[in-house]
């Protein structure tokens, strides 16, 4: 292993950060070490320690940091017309972070508490945004409940095949989220007579 450079604590923690984020998005918790964070580091393991007292404790860094990160881009204020493109640009700006607190934090019975906490936030935004959308009963507790999750999944999925057309992605998102809502309305039948 090289020999890294010195470098000033919060300047080295954030490096390990970002080693730790690539490695865990690639292959997850349970299967990355922390010698596999050390190698991409490019540090040895006792430097790695000095910073972080335990893998879970590394991994749960990077997973509050990447929670900042969506934070920041993405607020938490309620949807609007900006969320969605707002969601895609903070998965352009830490595709990494994105899929570790989407795809596999919830995956990890550890850290599932971390997408747990996003998905009843993002539930309670998007009942509330639904109100004026979608009669009150079972439907619209089915849409906020689909909707959070058809936004990630489809984040994710243009993630994952390489950003295509990233000027229309949130647009073309947002009709997948249409397509939902509409869904979502009575049928003709279970309207109430006028």
């Amino acid at each position: 292993m090289a020999t890294s450079q010195r470098l000033p604590r919060a300047q080295r923690r954030e490096q390990i950060l970002d080693a730790a984020t690539r490695v865990f998005a690639r292959a997850g918790y349970a299967a990355t070490s922390v010698d596999d964070v050390a190698v991409e580091a490019g540090i040895t393991r006792v430097l790695l320690y000095r910073h972080f007292d335990s893998r879970t404790d590394l991994y749960r860094a990077v997973l509050d940091r990447a929670r900042a990160h969506l934070g920041d881009t993405v607020g938490s204020r309620d949807f609007d017309d900006n969320s969605i493109a707002d969601l895609v640009r903070a998965a352009v700006a830490d595709p990494d972070g994105f899929r570790l607190l989407f795809r596999h934090a919830g995956r990890e019975p550890e850290f599932r508490d971390v997408i747990e906490t996003m998905r009843a936030a993002s539930t309670e935004i998007a009942a509330n945004a639904l109100a004026d959308h979608v009669p009150d009963g079972p439907w619209r507790a089915w849409a906020a409940r689909l909707v959070p999750t058809l936004v990630l999944e489809a984040v994710l999925a243009w993630l994952d095949v390489g950003q295509p057309d990233p000027d229309t992605a949130a647009d073309r998102i947002g009709r997948a989220v249409h397509a939902a809502l509409d869904a979502a309305q009575p049928e003709p039948s279970e309207r109430p007579a006028p």
